[in-house]
């Protein structure tokens, strides 16, 4: 890694980060450089290599543990890349407010992958937006595009399955924490002349994409997970996981959101 000295003023880290938080929120660099007095270069550079005073260079990403797999699985859940400037993305993952250990947990995954890099909280109304901004966020999502997911074809680089393959578990969380849940069904029954109510947990992953619910019934499978497709009319729309044994399996490596 190269470093680099520089002449201008030094400033802390939350210092930085609280000026990319401003940047996040849609402020003009210019704004954001009068209300807190620093450069519009230095407001530049932190946008495009993150806030740690001495990283510059190629910004690479760290795809090769489990952090990378949970993201890709969040953010073909519920992330987008949007173009910036200069070649610049911005990686947003919408988080609901209900679940704040969500937004935690898709934050730490993202400093995980760009180590150094700055990660801003954007308030939505419902939710938070976890952003960050890198050269490299449409390298290491190729699933990238024009359009909708559900609208254009989904597949992984051969790259990307190896690390799905060495991670499943971790790919399975990310999709489930961004488009699935843990719920408990009920149902009651009549046994010896008295009605007792059964409750039973089940899992279930939303998403209108087939190629993304194809990928998660394929990981599921390699993990042994039985599943099965449920349809809003004709149309194919939940994957649910119900068997016991499953479910049991679910709840070890998986869990409820939180």
């Amino acid at each position: 890694m190269r470093f680099v000295r520089h002449s201008g003023p030094v400033y802390d880290l939350d210092v930085r980060r609280n000026a990319m938080a401003l940047v996040a929120e849609g402020r003009s660099l210019n704004s954001v450089s009068r209300s807190t007095g620093i450069s519009r270069a230095a407001l530049r550079e932190w946008r495009v290599h993150g806030v740690t005073p001495t990283s510059t260079g190629a910004d690479p990403l760290r795809t090769d543990g489990p952090a990378y797999p949970y993201l890709l699985g969040l953010y073909l859940g519920d992330g987008c890349l949007s173009a910036h400037r200069r070649g610049v993305h911005a990686l947003r993952i919408a988080c609901a407010n209900v679940w704040p250990g969500l937004a935690d947990a898709c934050e730490a995954a993202i400093r995980a992958v760009r180590p150094g890099g700055a990660v801003c909280r954007v308030p939505q109304q419902g939710c938070v937006q976890i952003t960050s901004y890198s050269r490299q966020w449409p390298v290491v999502f190729p699933q990238h595009g024009p359009g909708r997911k559900h609208e254009r074809r989904i597949a992984l680089d051969r790259w990307q399955q190896d690390i799905v393959d060495a991670y499943p578990w971790e790919f399975i969380r990310g999709l489930v924490h961004s488009d699935g849940c843990r719920i408990t069904n009920w149902t009651e029954r009549t046994v010896a002349g008295v009605r007792k109510r059964y409750e039973y947990p089940r899992y279930f992953f939303t998403n209108v994409s087939a190629d993304i619910r194809r990928l998660y019934c394929d990981t599921l499978d390699r993990v042994g997970v039985e599943w099965r497709e449920t349809r809003r009319g004709d149309v194919p729309y939940n994957i649910s996981v119900a068997r016991r044994a499953s479910v049991a399996l679910m709840d070890l490596r998986v869990g409820a959101k939180f």
